[in-house]
C-alpha cells in the first residue's frame, strides 16, 4: 500500500494494461533527482494545468535517490495535493524512471513531463487535444530553450541553432506535422502497451529509440505548435559538454540495437573530432595546412551560427560565450559518439571507465 507522502512500490516491467486504466484520468509521469532547486517549481506549474471537461490528473515522480533535499520537499507536496505520487527509482536513470512511473500509473492517457521545463497553463489541454485530433500515437511540442546568466542564455541561444540542432524538427516551435521524434512526449495507453517501455539500458537517447518503435510499428509521431513549454538548460560548460557527449556515446547503441543508419546530423561532429585530432597531429610532424584549414573552415560555421543570434551575442562576450557553448556541443557529441562506436567494434557494452558517459 502507497501512502501520499511515501514512495510507491516498484516492480519489473508487466506490461500496460489498457483493460485496467482508468477513462479520462490524465496520468503525468516525471524522473527526478537532486531537483532541490526546481521540484517545488514544477509541482506547482503541473497543479495549476488546465485539462479539458471530465478529465482528471495524476502526478507520478520518480526519485532517482535525492541527496539534496528533493526527497523532502516531494513528500510534502504529495501530502498537501493528493493527486501527487512519488515512486522509488533506485537505478536512477531517466528510462527506469519512466517505467516505474508507467507501472503505477492508472490513466487513459500518459504524459511525460521533465522537472527542468516551465509548461502553458493548456499544456496538458493540448496534448489531449491533439492526440484527439491527429490520432496520432505520441504527440508534443517543439523543444524550446531559455536562459538566466550569461552562460545559461548562450547556452539556450546555441540550442535553437540549426548549426547546433542539424535541421531537427524538435527545435522549430512554428512546425506542425509528423516527425521522426518529439520533445517528452504524450502517448493513448494503448501505445505502450503496444511497444513496450523505454530501454532501461540506455542512460541516454531512450526517447529517440522508444519512437523509433513507435514508428516501426506503424505508429505516428505528432509535433503541435499548440503544446507550448520552456526548457532551462545546463548552465555550466562543462555540464554542457558532458550531457552532449552523453548524447553522442549513447546514439550509436540504438542505431546497432535497430539496425538503425545514422542521420548525417549524427555522423558529422564524430567526422569533425577525427579530423581535427588528424590535423593537430600532422601540424606536430610540420604540415600545419590541414589544421589552418579546418579551423577556417570551422570559424566560418561559428560565425555563420552568430548570424542567427544577433540578439544573443550582440557583444564580444556573449559571442564568445556562444563560440565556446557551440564548440562544447559539437566536440562533447564527437568525442562521444567516437567512444560509443569504439566500444560496439570491439565488441563491447558501455565500460565502467567511461564513467562520466554511461552513468
Amino acid at each position: 500500500m502507497s501512502h501520499p507522502g511515501e514512495p510507491l512500490a516498484s516492480a519489473p516491467w508487466p506490461g500496460v494494461g489498457v483493460e485496467d486504466a482508468t477513462p479520462m484520468l490524465l496520468s503525468v509521469i516525471a524522473p527526478c533527482r537532486n531537483e532541490a532547486g526546481y521540484i517545488t517549481d514544477f509541482c506547482r506549474n503541473v497543479s495549476e494545468m488546465l485539462l479539458p471537461p471530465g478529465w482528471s490528473l495524476e502526478v507520478l515522480i520518480a526519485d532517482g535517490q535525492s541527496d539534496d533535499g528533493t526527497r523532502e520537499l516531494l513528500s510534502q507536496w504529495c501530502i498537501s495535493d493528493a493527486r501527487f505520487r512519488w515512486v522509488e527509482n533506485p537505478q536512477r536513470i531517466v528510462s527506469t524512471g519512466l517505467n516505474r512511473c508507467i507501472e503505477a500509473s492508472r490513466g487513459a492517457v500518459i504524459a511525460r513531463l521533465d522537472i527542468h521545463s516551465q509548461y502553458a497553463d493548456d499544456y496538458l489541454l493540448q496534448c489531449v487535444q491533439v492526440l484527439e485530433q491527429t490520432g496520432a500515437d505520441n504527440v508534443g511540442g517543439a523543444w524550446r530553450a531559455q536562459g538566466s546568466g550569461g552562460m545559461q542564455k548562450a547556452v539556450a541561444a546555441a540550442f535553437q541553432s540549426p548549426w547546433v540542432a542539424g535541421g531537427a524538427r524538435s527545435r522549430d516551435v512554428d512546425f506542425d506535422g509528423e516527425v521522426d521524434t518529439v520533445y517528452l512526449g504524450c502517448w493513448p495507453r494503448a501505445t505502450l502497451a503496444k511497444v513496450g517501455g523505454f530501454d532501461e539500458e540506455l542512460v541516454r537517447n531512450q526517447d529517440d529509440e522508444h519512437n523509433l518503435r513507435i514508428r516501426r510499428a506503424g505508429g505516428c509521431i505528432w509535433q503541435s505548435s499548440r503544446i507550448r513549454s520552456t526548457y532551462f538548460p545546463r548552465g555550466k560548460l562543462s555540464q554542457v559538454f558532458r550531457q552532449y557527449a552523453q548524447y553522442g556515446y549513447w546514439k550509436p547503441f540504438v542505431i546497432r540495437k535497430h539496425g538503425q543508419p545514422a542521420a548525417l546530423r549524427h555522423l558529422v561532429p564524430a567526422a569533425f573530432v577525427v579530423a581535427l585530432a588528424a590535423a593537430a597531429l600532422l601540424a606536430l610532424s610540420g604540415r600545419a595546412w590541414p589544421l589552418v584549414a579546418l579551423v577556417d573552415a570551422y570559424a566560418v560555421l561559428l560565425a555563420l551560427a552568430l548570424v542567427g543570434m544577433r540578439e544573443q551575442a550582440n557583444s564580444l562576450g556573449k559571442a564568445l560565450r556562444v563560440v565556446a557553448v557551440v564548440a562544447a556541443y559539437h566536440v562533447g557529441y564527437g568525442w562521444g559518439s567516437l567512444c560509443g562506436w569504439r566500444d560496439i567494434l570491439l565488441g563491447r557494452g558501455p565500460r565502467p571507465q567511461w564513467g562520466a558517459l554511461t552513468r
